[in-house]
């Protein structure tokens, strides 16, 4: 809904025997309440592995979507979603076997961390 709800997830990447198919983005949360969707792991790629999706934004009270896992032989991680207000980012994706980069962690939201908010 606007409001309130989660993100979905990203869909997986289609194998191949040559470049996989890339992980699909998680869906974006609500506007005030919800986290984002996880981001869809990379394809298994032959040659090169599809990168992972990155994680949804959260929304003003929820955390980022985690970003997916890259793909074997060498895929990259997604990017974990960002929060906007109280909220966690999303942890980033790690990369596929066959040394693939990690992705990079979602932003924390501005209040998070302040004292007493919490």
């Amino acid at each position: 809904g606007f409001l309130a709800g989660n993100g979905g997830a990203g869909g997986v990447g289609g194998v191949s025997f040559a470049t996989a198919g890339n992980g699909g983005i998680g869906g974006d949360a609500g506007f005030l309440f919800g986290n984002g969707g996880t981001g869809g792991n990379g394809g298994i790629g032959g040659v090169v592995g599809g990168i992972g999706g990155n994680g949804g934004t959260a929304g003003v009270f929820g955390d980022g979507g985690n970003g997916g896992t890259g793909g074997n032989s060498g895929g990259k991680g997604g990017d974990g979603g960002a929060a906007v207000l109280i909220g966690n980012g999303g942890n980033a994706g790690r990369g596929g076997a066959g040394g693939g980069a990690s992705g990079i962690a979602g932003a924390g939201g501005l209040l998070l961390g302040l004292d007493g908010l919490l």
